[in-house]
This record gives structure tokens, C-alpha cells and sequence, in this order.
């Protein structure tokens, strides 16, 4: 019979605690759950300095640490290609051991994240402005009326779908995930501030800078005056090319509306990507069959949104301008 693991920190204050109550070294074992003959070695001093029981660790600290530069390398490694690397570096293992060897250094197999790819031109510009927001209180970023479009298909209760199945269902028709090579889809612009959303519209066709001032005029305007009545506000919106195209630029000048200066590739700073988001989703729960319907529930999930939701978005602005900053203007979590 092979050795028992050790006492517990805990099963020894047990047993300590119940010898003083009087118990015997039986009562004591069966109510901690071990053998007699460990109770008797603890009380009597000999389990200190036992020898540690299971099986000898097959790799060393040395090996280890070198698999941890092989993870850190590239993080997009298989796992192949990380027992290759190890076994070229002089440690033979098994594919099972290394993995236990890669989750025990706290590393997961994930599905990563999909940021923008910044230059370092971009990422300074991301830092210095947000080395000028720095101090911008929530007050301030609530006189701001942020904008987007939006992209939504048809399609979309398929990406990134698993399916159950059993073995020989491969090609069974509810097994299969639909492929379109053109998927349906409308193009969405939205604004939202502090107090809520403003409504909503579907772009046809591409956006020029004529068709964007059109949004400008019967959307934007609408939103503001939802919004904010007649107190001034600040308008943000990115650097699209009919956004920041001329004629746009006098559009603004001529309606005297100020326009908040912008990084690029920063939807992390926008917090109306996060409202997207919280349409996409309850958008999962529903299955469209033409344009029109899907249209409507875009709809319904947009007029759904409450102004305290657009609040504490709002009320993110000076963590997602720390973040920023601590990241040296690389993208964030947000």
C-alpha cells in the first residue's frame, strides 16, 4: 500500500484540539477522516520532516522557466508548436504534461480579442490626448454627444456558433452552419450623450460627405435638440473621410457647433460602441427573416436603452482616459 498524503494545517489543529478534549487516537481518526497511525505520529512528533508522497515532479524549475519564454514569445502558439520548442530546448515530456505545466503558470486557451492594429504615430496621439482629457470631469464629458455606425447582418446568430452533435451528424442539415457569400445587411448611424440615445438611421448605400451632411441635418440635429434643448454641446464623431472631408467641415461652421478633436482607431474612447454591443446581444434572441424585421428589432433594442445605461458610460470617460494613458495609448479593455 502506498504512503497516505500529509496532515492538513487544519486536520493537525484538529486533532490537538480533540486529544485535549480527552478523545483517543480511534475517535480522533474516524472523525478527521485518516489513519490511526497518522494521528499517533502527529501527537507523537514524527510526521515532521516526512518525506513528501506522490510522484517526483518530471520536469525543473530550469525547464519550466524556459517553457514560459517559449508562451511569451507568441502567444498564438498551438500547442505543438510549444512542445517543440521545449523539446528542442532539451526537455522531453508528454503533450498532457506540458499543458498542466502552461495552465499551473496561470495561461488560458482563449479566443482573443479583436482591436485595432496602431502604428506608433497613432498610439502617441492616443496617449497626448488623453494626457489632455486627463482632468475632464464627468460633468464635461456629459456635454458631449457622441456618434457611430454600426454594421448589422442577417448572419449574425452564426458567428462564432458551435454545434452539438453526434458522430456521423457532420452533414446533417441542423448541424450545419449557412454560409452567404453576400450576407444581408443594413448600416446603422446612432448618437447618444449622457441623457440617452437619439433616434436612429439606416444607411443606403455608401456614405459620402453630401449623404453624411444629410444624417447631419435630419438626425444629428434632432438628437441634440432631444438631448440638450438649447444648452451647448460638443459633437464627437471619427476620422471616416466624408466626416472629416471639407464641406462637412464648413456644414458644422455654418450650424456653429463644435466638433471634439479625435483620435484614430479608438473605439474604446466611444462609448456608444458598448451600446452596439448590448443591441447585438439581445439581437441573439431573435430571428430575423427580412430586412424589414430586422430593422425592427434593431430598433426595439435601440428605443430599449435607458438613460441610466447612457450615464454610467458617460461616467466611464475618465477610467477608459486612465486607461489609455497606462497602456501608452496601446488599446484597452474597453
Amino acid at each position: 500500500m502506498g504512503k497516505t498524503a500529509d496532515l492538513t494545517a487544519v486536520q493537525k489543529a484538529i486533532i490537538d484540539t480533540l486529544k485535549q478534549e480527552g478523545k483517543t487516537q480511534k475517535e480522533i481518526s474516524e472523525r478527521i477522516g485518516c489513519s490511526q497511525s497518522a494521528v499517533s505520529r502527529h501527537l507523537s512528533g514524527k510526521s515532521v520532516g516526512r518525506k513528501k508522497c506522490g510522484r517526483k515532479r518530471c520536469t525543473t524549475r530550469r525547464g519550466d522557466r524556459a517553457l514560459r519564454k517559449i508562451v511569451e514569445k507568441d502567444r498564438f502558439q498551438t500547442l505543438g508548436d510549444l512542445r517543440k520548442q521545449w523539446t528542442e530546448s532539451g526537455v522531453e515530456t508528454s503533450r498532457a504534461t506540458m499543458y498542466r505545466r502552461v495552465q499551473e503558470m496561470g495561461y488560458r486557451c482563449r479566443i482573443p480579442q479583436v482591436k485595432p492594429l496602431l502604428n506608433q504615430k497613432q498610439r502617441q496621439k492616443r496617449l497626448t490626448w488623453a494626457t489632455e482629457k486627463q482632468h475632464w470631469t464627468v460633468a464635461q464629458w456629459s456635454k458631449l454627444l457622441f456618434s457611430d455606425e454600426s454594421k448589422f447582418c442577417m448572419s449574425f446568430r452564426n458567428q462564432g456558433a458551435r454545434v452539438w452533435r453526434k458522430t456521423g451528424e457532420r452533414e446533417m442539415p441542423k448541424c450545419l452552419k449557412s454560409s452567404v457569400k453576400y450576407p444581408q445587411s443594413v448600416m446603422v448611424w446612432g448618437a447618444m450623450s449622457a441623457a440617452g440615445v437619439g433616434p436612429l438611421c439606416f444607411i443606403k448605400g455608401r456614405v459620402n460627405a453630401a449623404s453624411y451632411q444629410e444624417i447631419l441635418e435630419h438626425f444629428m440635429l434632432p438628437s441634440a435638440e432631444k438631448l440638450y434643448g438649447d444648452e451647448d454641446f460638443i459633437f464627437q464623431h471619427d476620422l471616416a473621410p466624408a466626416h472629416s472631408a471639407k464641406t462637412t467641415g464648413k456644414w458644422f461652421t455654418d450650424h456653429g457647433i463644435t466638433v471634439l478633436n479625435w483620435p484614430a482607431n479608438s473605439p474604446d474612447l466611444n462609448p456608444i460602441e458598448n451600446l452596439w454591443d448590448i443591441v447585438k446581444r439581445k439581437l441573439r434572441d431573435t430571428r430575423p427573416n427580412s430586412l424589414d424585421e430586422l430593422k425592427a428589432a434593431i430598433e426595439a433594442s435601440w428605443a430599449s436603452i435607458t438613460p441610466q445605461q447612457c450615464h454610467r458610460l458617460i461616467a466611464s470617460m475618465p477610467r477608459r482616459i486612465e486607461a489609455v494613458i497606462s497602456a501608452k495609448g496601446f488599446p484597452t479593455k474597453y
